[in-house]
C-alpha cells in the first residue's frame, strides 16, 4: 500500500505514550531487518523506528561523508531520507538488504544539498580513457585513519559524492550514475581519477 499521504514524526517515532513505545522496540529489536521491514510495510511505525534507529547513525555518517560539511545537513539529510523510507517502505524488492536501500535515499537526499550549493555538481573534467584501477586495499582498511578523513574531506563536492558512494556505500555505477544524472562513463572517470588522487595523497600510510 501505498503511504505518501502519511507523515512521519521525528525519530524516534513515538506511539501513544513513551512507555509503550518503548516496550515495543526493545521487543523488535532482535528481529531481522527482513521482519522488520514486512512489519514497516503494514503500517508498524515502531518497527520502522527500531529500522531507522539501528542504521540512522550510518546513514548520517554517510550523508556526512558526502556532503563535506558538518553544520547539521547531513542531520537534515536523514531525517528526509527516513520520511521517504516511510512512505516506499512498501516498495522494498530485497528486504534482506535495507541497508543499502535506505543508503540509497540517504545518497540521494544528500546529493539534493549538493545541488542546491551549485546547481551543476562541481566534476572535474576527466577523459573517458583515464584507466579504472582497483581501489588499494589500504582505502578501505584505513577508512577511519584521520588522514584519509581529511582527504576525503577536501575533495571537490562531486569526486566526494561519487567515491563515498563506491567506497564506502558500495553502490553500483549504474546507481551512481542515476543519482548523479551523470553518464556511466563519466562516474567511472570520475571515480578512477579520485582514487588515484586519494591514493596519491595515502602514500604515507603504506
Amino acid at each position: 500500500m501505498h503511504r505518501s499521504s502519511r507523515s512521519i514524526p521525528k525519530c524516534p517515532i513515538r506511539t501513544s505514550t513513551e512507555e509503550s513505545i518503548l516496550s515495543d522496540a526493545d521487543a523488535l529489536a532482535s528481529l531481522s531487518d527482513a521482519s522488520l521491514v514486512e512489519r514497516s510495510a503494514d503500517g508498524d511505525t515502531v518497527a520502522f523506528g527500531v529500522l531507522i534507529r539501528r542504521y540512522g547513525p550510518h546513514m548520517r555518517a554517510y550523508a556526512a561523508r558526502i556532503l563535506g560539511h558538518g553544520d547539521g545537513e547531513a542531520d537534515d539529510a536523514v531525517q528526509e531520507a527516513a520520511l521517504q523510507a516511510w512512505q516506499r517502505i512498501d516498495r522494498v524488492d530485497d528486504p534482506d538488504r535495507v541497508r543499502n536501500w535506505l543508503f540509497r535515499i540517504a545518497a540521494n537526499k544528500a546529493l539534493d544539498r549538493l545541488r542546491r550549493r551549485h546547481p551543476h555538481l562541481d566534476l572535474e573534467a576527466v577523459a573517458e580513457s583515464v584507466d579504472d584501477r582497483p581501489v588499494d586495499d589500504v582505502v578501505s582498511a584505513r577508512l577511519q585513519v584521520q588522514e584519509l578523513a581529511r582527504i576525503v574531506q577536501a575533495l571537490p563536492d562531486g569526486p566526494r559524492a561519487v567515491w563515498v558512494m563506491r567506497e564506502i556505500g558500495g553502490a553500483s555505477y549504474a546507481e551512481i550514475a542515476e543519482a548523479t544524472g551523470m553518464p556511466q562513463a563519466t562516474v567511472r572517470g570520475v571515480l578512477a581519477r579520485t582514487r588515484r588522487r586519494v591514493l596519491e595523497q595515502m602514500e604515507g600510510w603504506r
